[in-house]
């Protein structure tokens, strides 16, 4: 009895047998998966469906945390019909069997359900479950070792795709700041040859916008309460001198916070990107440029080129960290041309300054002594001479007069004793004199001195209107207002007079009075007045 019993086990072990070493070879194939997938979904799918066929489950879950450990970033599942997904619902949040595994660190094993944690350095980060075992009541040992050791790979697999990724990501980083310090030793480089604002502006837009890969990008620069358009790149139909407010606009909030804005919906900007040539912008990211805690002006990004047109984070800080670089090559380029403008002043103020001295030392000296020595002769010479002596006296007076308003026009001792306000109200007290002018003066300077340049600046752009109000606008009176705050000098001069008509630079000198106010980057406008004459208004950024 005891042979046959033998002989009839026999066939029986050698299926279990055979059916353990099928089963450990495709647990070895589904091993090698690991090192020949890449793609975490793949791999994950591949080890779900043989945990299926080994163990005969009808249905199998897989799910995987995200980082934050708040939700899934993977759910699959195997054996499911079609309509079944929508039977089931949405994946599970950390609910039922999975939150049962993500508690455990060993399989578990219920009636018809069997799982197993996905361990990573001790933290479960999801888990592998089956239910329903097919031709069996229960799943046995076996299932639940091979389930255990599918959800271990499973586990490895998790980890190499986040170990990928954060290499890829570190890498993407690397090659961003690669980038960003390659673009800040260019702008380096072009700042130690080349100091014309224009020229650097022209450099930055274009690499800023290469950087972040912007449809379109712009430069404003802060001039008073007022934003600028100064360079831009890209796909921008942007009008001549445009300007907006810094206190009513997104671009000027943000400089004035010194904090970048990124902007889902660009036509949420307080003022439409439609109004500066930016019509079909959907998103833009703006950075301040900010120097010495200073804020000079924005950089704004629209439309992203890449997979969306918004700007991430990444873009963000790759802008910021360019717009640092960026802000000290403006500001470089900036003090480079206010030297420029006070040589350039210096030089011509030092040449009216030797034309009134050699008039004062010389001619002028010489005139004098010409008249004491006319009117010594007109005493001492005979009734006939006189006449004649004394129509020479007369001109050498005038002479003289002429040559002093001559000497202070060159160069006003009161500018530099006193300051800007009383050569200012001296100057047109002897123009409303001399041409019968009643003048209006509203300065309120008082003892406050100004930088040298900006003195100089807005005293010559001020004898030079008055100069014209007396030549060409046949006025009754004149208006004199200067207005200072802490970022800006105003100066109007304004008349009563017929106006201008159709102004040309060249016959009203306005030409001289325009160029003097681009050197101290000031803006010079000339209109007719609303009672019919001329308005000349000049404004001086300070600092």
């Amino acid at each position: 009895m005891t042979r046959p019993m033998l002989a009839a086990s026999v066939p029986a072990f050698d299926r279990a047998a055979r059916d353990r070493v099928d089963r450990l070879e495709r647990l070895l194939a589904a091993g090698r998966t690991l090192t020949s997938e890449l793609d975490l979904e793949s791999v994950l799918g591949r080890i779900l469906e043989t945990a299926r066929e080994l163990t005969g489950a009808e249905y199998g879950a897989l799910g995987v945390l995200d980082e934050r450990r708040g939700g899934l970033e993977h759910f699959l599942t195997a054996g499911l019909a079609e309509e079944d997904p929508e039977e089931i619902g949405a994946p599970p949040r950390k609910q039922g069997i999975l939150e049962l595994l993500i508690g455990r660190a060993e399989p578990i094993r219920l009636r018809g359900v069997l799982g197993a944690p996905t361990t990573i350095r001790a933290r479960t980060w999801g888990g592998l479950y089956l239910i329903a075992k097919q031709d069996a009541e229960d799943f046995d040992d076996d299932d639940v070792a091979t389930i255990d050791l599918l959800a271990k790979w499973a586990a490895v697999a998790i980890d190499n795709a986040r170990l990928l990724r954060e290499t890829t990501t570190r890498r993407d980083d690397l090659d961003r700041a690669l980038r960003t310090m390659r673009t800040a030793m260019e702008i380096a480089t072009a700042i130690g040859g080349d100091t014309d604002l224009a020229h650097i502006l022209e450099l930055i837009v274009k690499r800023a916008r290469t950087l972040v890969d912007a449809d379109g990008l712009l430069i404003w620069l802060r001039h008073g309460d007022q934003l600028r358009i100064a360079a831009v790149a890209g796909h921008a139909d942007v009008p001549d001198h445009a300007s907006i407010p810094l206190g009513a606009s997104t671009a000027g909030q943000a400089l004035r916070a010194g904090r970048s804005v990124r902007i889902e919906d660009a036509q949420q900007m307080l003022i439409n990107p439609a109004e500066f040539g930016m019509a079909q912008a959907t998103s833009s990211l703006i950075v301040p440029l900010v120097h010495r805690g200073r804020g000079l002006g924005v950089l704004v990004a629209f439309d992203s080129r890449g997979a969306t047109a918004s700007f991430d984070a990444d873009n963000e800080l790759a802008l910021e960290a360019f717009a640092a670089s960026a802000a000290t090559a403006v500001a470089t380029a900036r003090l480079v041309e206010a030297q420029r403008l006070h040589d350039s002043i210096a030089a011509a103020e030092s040449e009216r300054g030797r034309w009134a001295r050699e008039l004062h030392d010389e001619t002028l000296q010489g005139l004098a002594s010409l008249k004491l020595s006319l009117a010594g002769t007109l005493k001492a010479n005979p009734d006939r001479t006189r006449s004649v002596i004394e129509s020479a006296v007369t001109q050498l007076e005038r002479d003289i007069n002429a040559l002093r308003a001559i000497i202070t026009d060159l160069r006003p001792a009161a500018l530099d004793e006193l300051g800007l306000e009383p050569a200012l109200r001296t100057l047109v007290a002897g123009v409303a004199k001399g041409a019968g002018l009643l003048a209006r003066v509203s300065i309120k300077l008082g003892a406050v001195r100004l930088d040298a340049d900006v003195e100089t600046i807005a005293y010559r752009v001020a004898q030079e209107a008055l100069t014209n109000v007396v030549k060409h606008a046949d006025a009754r009176t004149v208006t004199v207002e200067l207005i200072l705050d802490a970022e800006r000098l105003r100066l109007i001069v304004a008349d009563d007079g017929r106006g201008f008509g159709e102004v040309h630079d060249a016959g009203y000198g306005i030409a001289g009075m325009r160029e003097r106010a681009a050197l101290a980057s000031g803006v010079l406008e000339i209109a007719r007045a609303a009672d019919g004459g001329t308005r000349v208004a000049l404004e001086l950024p300070l600092g």
